[in-house]
């Protein structure tokens, strides 16, 4: 299954938050999923930075070819537009790993 990986982003680090991204990424790719990090954007806008809203569409853009959401801890705007956007999609939003069902 495509996984997007929804989480906090801006706070309190970007840096500390792409790391737990990651790591999110890893463990679904170890049990067969393919995962997609929004949060890996960071790299793209210390290069070229945009704005917000540029990074919000882009990410909605992936999210709509996801098969599910997996929603990582903490808050986050950002996490939570996305989560209302799958269930309007009506792609699965999960909060565990555990949960998702096997690729």
């Amino acid at each position: 299954m495509r996984v997007y990986v929804a989480g906090p982003y801006t706070h309190p680090d970007p840096v500390e938050n792409t790391h737990k991204a990651i790591g999110a990424a890893d463990a679904l790719a170890e049990v067969g999923h393919i995962p997609f990090v929004p949060h890996l954007t960071l790299l793209w806008h210390m290069v070229s930075p945009h704005p917000l809203q540029f990074w919000y569409d882009h990410d909605m853009g992936w999210l709509e070819v996801c098969d599910a959401l997996l929603r990582l801890p903490g808050p986050s705007t950002g996490a939570d537009a996305e989560v209302a956007r799958a269930t309007e999609l009506g792609i699965p939003v999960y909060h565990s790993i555990d949960d998702l069902p096997e690729p």
